[in-house]
């Protein structure tokens, strides 16, 4: 006997959730940063508030901040005579169309500094992110190949040391030794002194020297910025060591593991194909933290091998008081970081196809 369907009862499909897709998943991110932005720029401001010591009496000499009227007109001339809810408005106002204030140390705009400044730290900090997920990597892999044996233990005491040792010691460490002990290290700066920067393109000089075919300056700031980059990276080799160590070591547990290699298939293939790119999900989540964080590192190595990028803005900046300074190195590492998430988003969609299920 068939029992016939409840008048007004109707097969339903499931239709697909809406914005599963790829491009609002882009649009829902983004959006998300640009709130993220705006709530930095809210902390940001507001630290720089609460900081004790008076901007205009560290970038006015003793007998200029003696005088009300200097005082005065400097406090007009870069609005610190308004109440902080109006400051943080104008300055959100002209964030908005591109104007990050006035240093008060330069009386150079902000973006134009960050400009001159950037892209040496920008370079410095590529060439560490291009060594520390190659040697990290690498390491990682042969440290969870190899687990227990001497080659892992060697390893796993050198990412130890890397992570342990702070930036500043580092740095102070490796000039001493390859600078006056070995003279292996050429000196401090970008470019010897006396030095002829290439022309202009990108701002960095090793890529302004091939571009330009002067393969004399090409090698000259590539030595420069071998050893500052090689410091900067240590630490977040010793992560990404230690991490992908971790995640290999998870995955080569599993029971399809095991089955690959009961089949007979190369080692090479079953680390590679079975359990490299499962961990990939959980590398790269560190790999874009590590490359972040590097910014914060590079204010003390900068300063140590006299780098002028954005740590040393940076130092600058927070030594003076400069608030609209200080204010735009903040929004160049938060913009970094919340690049770099998206990014990483971007990546796990691509990398693990059931996400974009549940994204």
């Amino acid at each position: 006997m068939k029992v016939r369907p409840v008048s007004g009862e109707r097969k339903t499909r499931k239709r697909p959730l809406s914005g599963t897709g790829f491009a609002p998943f882009i649009i829902r991110r983004l959006l998300t940063s640009i709130i993220l932005v705006f709530g930095v720029t809210f902390i940001a401001f507001s630290i720089t508030q609460l900081v004790p010591g008076d901007p205009v009496a560290a970038n006015l000499g003793q007998s200029a901040y003696s005088d009300p009227e200097i005082v005065a007109a400097f406090e007009k001339e870069f609005g610190l005579d308004q109440p902080v809810p109006v400051q943080y408005y104008k300055y959100v106002t002209n964030l908005l169309q591109g104007d990050l204030g006035v240093s008060l140390s330069s009386k150079r705009p902000v973006a134009e500094d960050l400009k001159e400044y950037f892209p040496a730290t920008l370079e410095i900090a590529l060439i560490a992110v291009l060594l520390a997920l190659v040697v990290g990597l690498l390491l990682g892999i042969i440290s969870a190949v190899t687990r227990d044996r001497l080659a892992d233990q060697i390893i796993r005491v050198f990412s130890l040391t890397g992570v342990s040792m702070p930036a500043f010691w580092t740095a102070l460490t490796a000039f001493y030794i390859f600078f006056f002990v070995l003279g292996w290290a050429p000196g401090t700066g970008r470019l010897e002194p006396g030095g002829e920067a290439p022309p202009t393109v990108t701002g960095l000089f090793t890529i302004d020297a091939l571009i330009a075919g002067d393969f004399s300056t090409f090698r000259q700031a590539f030595s420069y910025l071998l050893l500052p980059a090689v410091v900067l990276a240590i630490y977040a080799i010793g992560v990404l060591t230690r991490f992908t160590r971790a995640s290999m070591l998870e995955i080569l547990g599993n029971d399809y593991v095991r089955a690959a290699r009961a089949k007979g298939l190369p080692e090479f293939t079953v680390i590679r194909r079975h359990v490299l790119r499962p961990a990939l999900l959980s590398i790269i989540t560190v790999a874009g933290v590590a490359f972040s964080s590097l910014l914060a590192g590079s204010v003390l190595v900068e300063n140590v091998f006299s780098w002028p990028g954005l740590g040393q803005y940076a130092y600058r900046a927070a030594v003076g008081l400069d608030l609209p300074g200080i204010m735009g190195v903040s929004m160049v590492v938060a913009t970094v970081y919340i690049t770099m998430n998206l990014i990483v988003d971007i990546l796990y969609r691509i990398i693990d196809p059931q996400m974009k299920d549940s994204a």
